[in-house]
């Protein structure tokens, strides 16, 4: 659980690797876009901040978090280092919000067990919209800053494996 407060996204560059030869792919869900596109910008400010040229970064949009997971399969393909699935899930009155983040977190997963590019998981499963917000860009960082990283990371493992 995030402490209060906490600025969840703040890294050390310089622990950072190298990621100017890099390729990324990200996948963006349309729902819940005022979240979606936050997580967004702070992926995109990453990758940038850390030597990722703009040519190198492909963005595809798909309709809602259930499809991030075709997308991302489809992005795989795309001679990309690493992939980052961008969504947002908030809990609602029914169980569609059990189904939805269960599915896009073992489909996810399943990419990255089946496929040799990674596949980054920022999927945020909230509670409410402050929460997401919360962790979009808000009070809590940008999880889409921590998903760039982890995908620089990633990526430079599968190199170096």
């Amino acid at each position: 659980m995030a402490t209060e407060n906490k600025n969840l996204s703040e890294y050390d560059k310089a622990s950072i690797p190298n990621a100017k030869d890099f390729r990324f792919g990200i996948v963006v869900s349309e729902w819940n876009d005022t979240i979606t596109e936050g997580l967004f910008q702070g992926a995109l400010n990453a990758l940038i901040e850390n030597e990722v040229s703009s040519e190198n970064i492909i963005r595809w949009n798909v309709p809602g978090s259930y499809e991030l997971i075709f997308g991302s399969k489809k992005m795989q393909e795309q001679h990309v280092d690493a992939v980052i699935a961008i969504g947002s899930v908030i809990q609602g009155e029914t169980k569609h919000f059990d189904f939805v983040c269960e599915a896009v977190s073992q489909g996810i997963k399943d990419l990255n067990i089946l496929h040799h590019v990674p596949v980054i998981f920022c999927v945020l499963t909230d509670n409410n919209m402050q929460q997401a917000i919360d962790r979009s860009g808000g009070i809590h960082g940008n999880k889409g800053t921590e998903a760039a990283i982890a995908a620089i990371k990633m990526a430079d493992l599968n190199r170096k494996a």
